[in-house]
């Protein structure tokens, strides 16, 4: 690895990157591979996963999840809404590896599902054709199966599904992952089949940008990560440029890194906080916010598991955690039931730590007041643990304007930033396709010879999108379809936010494209070959 790169605070570099998940952090590998100058700044710290990540859900837990404050409002989100990753790689470290491909339809939302009451729907600026090269390259990155890889082999969990499914004429198969699943590839190990893949992965045989983009940047030696830096404020010079970013180090001293352009790739939530507290005499309501549209529209899938109790031993928490899907419900057939948009179904299980919690929540990850499993019912569920098969729906959720992000007025944090309050509730679109998921779940698993159906209620969410949608016109989107800000012309955002609608696939790989994109946009910027 080259010696690590130290770029002075008061000397431009060529881009600041703030964050390092999966927008940030291919981002700042692209530019790296290319001779850019970066400067990565991450709120957390960074992880050795060979060291730090271990079997033990809870410990993991604690040691991933980020607590940063974030204040709900709104009807559906509860006490504990985010679950999210605070570190070098952010939430790329304890996914699990579904990389699936957005669809035709999705992105032209408002054209083909037309005007829904209570959602802002709207077409993306780009389209599938236009998208999938940087997926290829995105999926290349990934090594992802079926695609890069061949398909990995499923897991028991799926072959106590399988019968279920070929009963009712559905398409159970392997999903497309970004694990090694059958050898080493790109330097990164080959699977070794533990069954953590959510408490991160030991031996980097998932894709995390921690394991591949952060390295790879860092070997080019044109690369200043650092760590436990909080950006507070994107500073503007007297043309409305963004010149510099203020950000806090662990200890609370504050510095000032100059930049001729700036990547922001905090998240839906961290992105607009960041945003709307750079306000400024000439950009009263937030940088880039001319709009109104910054903290808008926040989107996090529709989800809901189902555990079926089998009559025989599944052992579904041994292996990969996600290698089947079911894609039959994920186009648009209003008429026939009764929502726009659609859902795939994965494959799932879990540990016995977080079962025994998710499969009834309590009050710290669902609504205020909820009663959470305990006695006889916990220990029944516990004394067939092995018997279990799981099933986790990901749908299309509905963009809505009053759902989203705002700074309480009041409340701060350590650093004296205001604390991000989000405000989420559900529309009726989603509680459709939500119950339908749970309905088909049921059907399948019956079909399989289930003896027992559980129906968990959404996890806490890591799919954060919208907030800083994408478009075409400035005066109802944040940036352009590179990511680049309408107000601010060098400024970019990198991360889900940008996304105008959700689509119902999970969206890292999504992410990832886009970002691809967007760094090699900013170096035709920089060549000149492009305004």
């Amino acid at each position: 690895m080259a010696s690590r790169k130290e770029y002075k605070l008061n000397e431009p570099v060529d881009v600041l990157v703030i964050g390092t998940g999966a927008g940030g952090g291919n981002v700042i590998r692209e530019l790296c591979l290319n001779g850019v100058e970066v400067v990565a700044l991450e709120a957390g710290p960074r992880f050795d996963p060979e060291r730090d990540f271990v079997n033990d859900e809870l410990t993991m837990f604690n040691k991933l999840s980020s607590t940063d404050a974030i204040i709900p409002a709104g009807d559906s989100v509860g006490a504990f809404p985010v679950w999210t990753v605070k570190g070098v790689g952010g939430s790329t470290v304890h996914w699990t590896g579904n990389s699936l491909r957005a669809r035709e339809h999705e992105l032209r939302a408002r054209s083909v599902y037309g005007d829904i009451d209570g959602a802002s729907l709207t077409d993306w600026p780009l389209t599938l054709e236009e998208l999938n090269p940087y997926y290829e390259q995105a999926e290349r990155y990934f090594g992802v199966t079926g695609r890069v890889q061949p398909l990995q082999r499923t897991n028991a969990n799926v072959a106590a599904i399988k019968p279920g499914a070929d009963k009712l004429g559905l398409n159970l198969r392997a999903t497309p992952i970004g694990v090694n699943a059958h050898g080493p590839y790109d330097g990164r190990a080959q699977c070794t089949q533990r069954g953590h893949c959510m408490q991160g992965c030991s031996n980097g045989a998932m894709w995390s940008t921690l394991t591949e983009a952060i390295p790879k940047a860092e070997k080019t030696g044109w690369l200043d990560l650092r760590t436990g830096c909080q950006a507070l404020t994107i500073n503007l010079d007297a043309s409305g440029r963004a010149k510099s970013v203020t950000y806090a180090r662990a200890d609370g001293t504050t510095e000032e890194q100059a930049a001729k352009m700036v990547v922001v790739a905090g998240n839906s939530i961290n992105t607009p906080r960041l945003l709307l507290n750079s306000a400024t005499s000439t950009a009263p309501d937030g940088l880039a916010n001319s709009s109104g549209q910054v903290g808008r529209n926040f989107m996090c899938h529709v989800t809901g598991t189902s555990f079926a109790l089998m009559p025989h031993e599944v052992h579904a928490y041994k292996g990969i955690t996600t290698t089947g899907m079911i894609d039959d419900f994920s186009g648009n057939a209003p008429d026939q039931v009764g929502y726009v948009g659609g859902f795939n179904f994965v494959t799932v299980s879990m540990g016995m730590a977080t079962l025994s919690i998710f499969a009834q929540p309590g009050s710290l990850i669902s609504k205020p007041g909820s009663r959470g499993n305990w006695g006889t019912d916990l220990v029944h569920l516990m004394d067939n643990y092995t018997h279990l098969a799981g099933l986790h729906f990901v749908g299309e959720d509905m963009p809505n304007p009053n759902n989203g992000v705002t700074l309480h007025p009041t409340t701060k944090d350590a650093f004296g930033m205001p604390v991000a309050v989000l405000e989420y509730n559900d529309h009726p679109n989603n509680a459709s396709m939500r119950r339908r998921g749970w309905a088909k779940a049921t059907e399948i698993f019956e079909a399989a010879g289930a003896e027992e159906v559980i129906e968990v209620p959404p996890f806490p969410d890591t799919h954060l999108l919208g907030t800083c949608r994408m478009g075409d016109d400035p005066a109802t989107s944040v940036v352009d379809g590179y990511g680049r800000a309408h107000d601010v012309e060098n400024l970019f955002i990198a991360d889900g936010s940008v996304f105008p609608t959700s689509t119902a696939e999970n969206p890292s790989l999504t992410i990832s494209a886009l970002a691809i994109r967007q760094a090699q946009h900013i170096m035709s910027i920089m060549a000149g070959e492009e305004d």
